[in-house]
Formats: C-alpha cells, structure tokens, sequence
C-alpha cells in the first residue's frame, strides 16, 4: 500500500498550476446516459473516481475513455444495461449520480446504495424525494434502488437538515431536462460544480434558469446532443495549494483558479492574519512576520466555507497564536483527522459539532493514517511544515481527488515522495 514519506521545515518557492475540478466532472460524466451523441469534457484531471466512474459507465452500455491531455470522452452504445454493480458503486458516491440520467433517458435504472468517504452520515433520501416527485416509482431491494416510470415535470424542495444536497441536485436535475413539462427545483445547490453541471447540460440542449441561485426552473426537453465542455478549475485543490505556502511561511505563486469561488476562504485567510496577493486567475502567498492569527470558522453549503477546506484549514490553525475553534455545520462527524493531527503535536479537542484547537509553535513528524479524501490533504500539509519525517498511509483517499499532488508539492521544492511499505 502506498504512502508519502515527507520530509518537513523545507521553504516553497516557485508556481504551481490547478487541475480541473473532480467534482465538477463526475455529475456532468454521470450525465453521459442523456445524451444522443458523443460528449467531451476538457481539463479533466487523472483522478482514481474518474477511472472508477468510468469503469461503472461501461457496465451501463456507455463506451468511455480518456486522453492523456485530460480530454474525457462518452457516448452510449447499449442503452438496455441499466444496473450500476454495489462493488464498484460501493467505493465512490459520486456513482449514484447515475440514476437520474438512466431513469429518465431509458425509463429504467438500477444503481447500488452507495459508499464513498467515512466522514459521516450522508443519506441519498432526498435524491429519492425529488426523483419520486417527477414520477419515478422507487423502490429498494437488496441493497440496490430501482426506479421506473416515465419522468414528469413536478415541483421539488430539496432543503435538508444541514443545507441543499449538491448531488441530489445533480441527480435530480438531470432527469428533470429530460421530463415531460415544467419542473421548479427549490432548495437546489448553489455550488460552482452544480453551476458548471448546468451549463454543459444547456450546452446540450437543456432548458434550464436560474443558475446559480437555489431556484431552478427547468423546461423538458425530447432529447440532448453531445457537446464537448472544459470543466472549471478546482476550487478545493487551489486552496489546499494555497494553505501549502501559508503553512510553510513561503512565497509560492497558484495559477488556474477562480477567486470567486473561493470567497468564504479568502475571508478566512483575512482574518488569519496571513499574507496572499489576489490576481485574475491566482493567488501568491507572502511569508508573514509572527504567527497565524487564531479565529472562528464555522462550514456551511456555497457561499458558505466549505467543508471540504475545514480539515486543511485545522492544518493551518494548529499553529495559531491562541484558541481556534472550528464548527461543521454539513457532517458533524468529519472531525477524524484531529486525533492524527494531535499525534504531530497539535493541540485539539472535541466539543459536539465543534474542535478546539489550542495553537503550538511547532508540530513534529509522526506515522499517521489518513481517513478520508480532505483528512489526507490536512495530514501532508501538516507534514510539510513539521519537523522530521511524516509518513502518510492510506494516501489511495488523496489519490481520489488531488491529480498527482506529490509532484506538484516536490516541483515547489516540498520533500515528498510516494513509497511502498
């Protein structure tokens, strides 16, 4: 099994470029069994989820495969195979995102409850609410949700507990465009990735308004064509990047973002006290004089912090000049990576919702495990700063969502590798 081995207290200096966002690219792939035609989608990082969505879609008679330039191709060939298989939907929840677009395009589909990250309950009821308000009958058996019937314009709230569920606005949206009449999504997901998943879907021939807001209004269509569409960068990876200069004091230049995305992150560098210099399309971190100002960060859905920047954020505020205390509002649970984090040195505890983080002046290297996708981008970054050797296990999780990071790190001067043990 692999894992990083790194070396920490080393400066970063140079420039660094973003992938294209995984999440951004799995709803509008899974959105392949739409379409009358060949779709391509451009900028598409080498990510495991990527492969593993593609083997998945070639099990539902969609023919799929990639270039090495990041150009992503799909086209269906056999619309009568419509069951997505438990062991490869079980690794990747991305994957049920298939169900809508199967569902409305052959009026059947069969997908495996699915798996993905340990970072807390994440239920699929409200895919299934806003699927069964468009006609679908759904039901669940031996492990597997079946959903039949011909896709009819409704209106749906998709509002949760903590929030809009981003891919149960994906799932729904896409069999929406496909309905017989007019459907109203409220409730529905604001993020850039849903934002992206919409416009590569009018690209195709749907009707669709108010993108960007949590009002949808769509009007059915008979039929999408194929399009080829870049994907936009990605946010979390550009900030993950980011917090690698800020961790290491050192000045590094983050080309190929968007900064609009990453306006509650940016809020939250402020108010840290650190030093970033703000461009078009990038941010170049500064070295700063003294340490990170302690702060409050609390997750909440688009524009909101996201939750998958509060793991590398704790990375950064185990250094802090005081008491942080940092609150997740979308899984409550995903606090795993603080007790690794404490094996480094940090200083951090659990309150309910909540982690206390007593800033240190220094962390140490240690053996530790990652848990999940974010858990083990926190973890090297933490590594990258301590003092000694990191090793990271279990790195097949940063392997999901972050296109060769050891490489990135090691071409800004960062003492990582990837070894066997």
């Amino acid at each position: 099994m692999d894992k990083f081995r790194i070396v920490g207290g080393k400066k970063l200096s140079g420039t660094v470029r973003v992938s294209g966002a995984k999440n951004a690219v799995l709803p509008i792939l899974a959105a392949a069994p739409l379409l009358d035609g060949r779709m391509e989608i451009t900028n598409a990082p080498h990510l495991s989820d990527i492969a593993t969505l593609m083997r998945i879609l070639s099990t539902v008679g969609v023919k799929c495969d990639r270039e090495h330039s990041g150009r992503v191709w799909a086209e269906v060939s056999d619309p009568r195979s419509s069951t997505a298989p438990y062991s490869l939907v079980r690794t990747m929840r991305a994957s049920f995102n298939l169900l809508g677009p199967m569902w409305a395009r052959r009026g059947y589909a069969k997908v495996s409850l699915p798996g993905g990250c340990n970072i807390g309950h994440r239920p699929v009821d409200l895919h299934l609410k806003g699927l069964r308000a468009l006609g679908a009958r759904i039901r669940v058996e031996g492990g597997y949700v079946v959903a039949e019937g011909e896709p009819v314009g409704g209106r749906i709230y998709l509002g949760g507990s903590f929030g809009s569920t981003v891919l149960g606005t994906c799932n729904v949206l896409c069999a929406a465009v496909l309905a017989k009449g007019d459907t109203t999504i409220e409730g529905a997901a604001m993020e850039p990735e849903v934002q992206d998943l919409c416009h590569f879907l009018i690209a195709c021939g749907a009707e669709i308004e108010g993108v960007g807001s949590h009002l949808l209004r769509v009007h059915g269509v008979k039929e999408l064509k194929g399009a080829s569409w870049k994907v936009i960068p990605d946010r979390i990876e550009a900030a993950t990047l980011v917090i690698a200069g800020l961790i290491t004091n050192s000045e590094i230049l983050v080309e190929g973002l968007r900064p609009e995305h990453l306006s509650a992150v940016l809020d939250r560098f402020d108010a840290a006290g650190v030093r970033i210099e703000v461009g078009e399309d990038s941010i170049r971190t500064l070295p700063r004089e003294g340490r990170i100002r302690p702060l409050d960060l609390t997750t909440y859905p688009y524009p909101g912090f996201p939750t998958d920047m509060q793991a590398q954020f704790m990375a950064l505020l185990t250094l802090a000049d005081g008491i942080s205390v940092v609150t997740e509002r979308i899984y409550p649970e995903r606090f795993i990576h603080a007790a690794e984090l404490t094996r480094m040195g940090a200083l951090i505890r659990r309150e309910g919702a909540s982690a206390v983080i007593q800033g240190v002046e220094r962390l140490s290297g240690a053996p530790v495990m990652a848990s999940d996708l974010r858990a083990s981008a926190a973890l090297v970054l933490a590594g990258l700063v301590a003092e000694g050797i990191t090793l990271v296990d279990r790195v097949y999780h940063i392997d999901r969502g972050y296109e060769r990071i050891e490489e990135k790190l090691r071409s800004l001067g960062a003492d990582v590798e990837r070894v066997q043990e």
